[in-house]
């Protein structure tokens, strides 16, 4: 058998022991170690997996994810968000929809203290939900608006999907960062209006808040949102403006969030031990995934299969918008069944050279991956987003009811891929100004 067979062979019972729902880590070590086997022997190979694991997973860069992972989870159970949806709810409730445009804005603020989309949609789940619910808005357009919007989390810096991405396809992390800033604000945009379209057209799915709010209330909620928004400037305003990396950016993120946190009175043992026990858990879990996903690279590298497939779609070369077209839906259907980390750890390999050789900006590609991967977090039938945010909320909004009102967003989503694609400028203007 070939090389480039033995890759191919390595692909498809990768494909069939993820089907058998094997852990995706445990599958990518375990492919890469069998492959490597019957390309260079069983001592060599043996060699590889003592040499690769190391060698990646002491890049300086990915000591930014931890920080970033605690800051968020610092952030999230010292309750520090709430402060975010307040402000937005009384500035904006007296709009069409204000309550869902209020949470779009409120999950906005939280994806910049942490980098998962589960956080953000747990997190407003808990305050924007019922609030939403309890002024009578329909609970199809509460619990999709604050799924949908969690999305932002992975785009919006800092974003651990952009950290991973920049270590695996060796770019800049913070050009990566900006580059999120543009996708995130356009997506947000992209939700308010689908909220105000839904309201125009349905004015019974958001009743007007009657809420009479004064100046002196809307600027005392400013000043309740001012230590997680000094946190948010205090991060990225230091890492954009070169006074810090991005891996400096995160150990200073952690330490502000825990000042915030004992500034407002929020931070308990409680609050700490759950902080690093989730954030031990979380990178744990993230790193053996990458240490696989390096294990498979150097396998299809050594093998040849990343060239085959390569030389079988040549002719994309000459038409990278088709290949950025088949790339969306193969990550779109990945969307479906698998977390984004470990969907785009598995395919990056075959596809950052296709798109390489093929012309494309890997700054711009890198965050066109994340909102790809991120709209298969409100994707049936797993659709991450959807099911922690029913479990939080309970029986006020069920997971069916919540699909249903996650459709309307992703409709936005696949248009605004295809604006993404077609005004490369969201994503690179705001890098070129750096």
């Amino acid at each position: 058998m070939s090389d480039a067979m033995i890759g191919a062979a390595g692909i498809v019972g990768l494909i069939v022991l993820i089907a058998a729902n094997m852990p995706i880590a445990i599958a990518l070590i375990l492919v890469s170690y069998l492959g490597l086997v019957a390309l260079i022997g069983p001592a060599a190979a043996w060699g590889m997996m003592e040499v690769v694991p190391f060698s990646f997973i002491s890049n300086w860069t990915l000591s930014s994810v931890p920080m970033f992972v605690f800051m968020g989870y610092v952030c999230f159970h010292a309750n520090l968000t709430r402060g975010l949806f307040d402000a937005a709810r009384l500035w904006l409730s007296r709009l069409p929809g204000g309550l869902a445009i209020a949470s779009v804005f409120g999950c906005s603020g939280f994806a910049a203290v942490t980098g998962s989309s589960v956080a953000c949609a747990a997190a407003m789940g808990k305050v924007a939900v019922p609030e939403m619910l309890r002024n009578g808005y329909d609970s199809s357009l509460a619990g999709g608006t604050v799924a949908a919007a969690g999305t932002v989390g992975a785009l919006i810096p800092p974003s651990i999907l952009l950290i991973v991405f920049g270590v695996v396809a060796q770019v800049s992390i913070t050009d990566l960062f900006l580059g999120g800033v543009g996708a995130g604000i356009a997506t947000a945009i992209a939700y308010v209006l689908v909220i105000l379209l839904r309201v125009r057209i349905r004015p019974s799915l958001a009743p007007s808040v009657e809420e009479e709010v004064t100046w002196a209330e809307k600027l005392r909620a400013l000043l309740g949102a001012g230590p997680i928004l000094l946190l948010i400037v205090g991060v990225l305003g230091g890492l954009f403006a070169g006074l810090f990396t991005a891996t400096q950016a995160g150990a200073v993120g952690a330490m502000l969030a825990l000042v915030v946190a004992l500034f407002q009175g929020e931070m308990s043992f409680r609050v700490l031990r759950a902080s690093i026990t989730e954030t031990l858990v979380t990178c744990g879990s993230l790193f053996i995934i990458t240490i696989g996903a390096s294990m498979l690279t150097r396998f299809l590298t050594m093998s040849g299969v990343g060239f085959m497939i390569s030389d079988g779609v040549a002719f994309l070369n000459e038409q990278p918008v088709l290949l950025l077209m088949g790339i969306a839906l193969i990550y779109m259907a990945l969307g479906m069944f698998l977390e984004p980390i470990g969907a785009m750890l598995i395919t990056l390999p075959i596809f950052l050279p296709l798109v390489h050789t093929a012309g494309v900006d890997l700054i711009w590609f890198g965050v066109f991956v994340a909102k790809l991967l991120e709209i298969g977090m409100i994707t049936p039938p797993i659709g991450m987003n959807v099911f922690v945010l029913s479990s939080t909320v309970g029986k006020a909004a069920p997971t069916s009811v919540v699909f249903r009102g996650v459709l309307w967003f992703f409709v936005m989503d696949v248009a605004l891929l295809g604006l993404l694609i077609a005004f490369p400028g969201i994503i690179l203007g705001i890098p070129s100004l750096f």
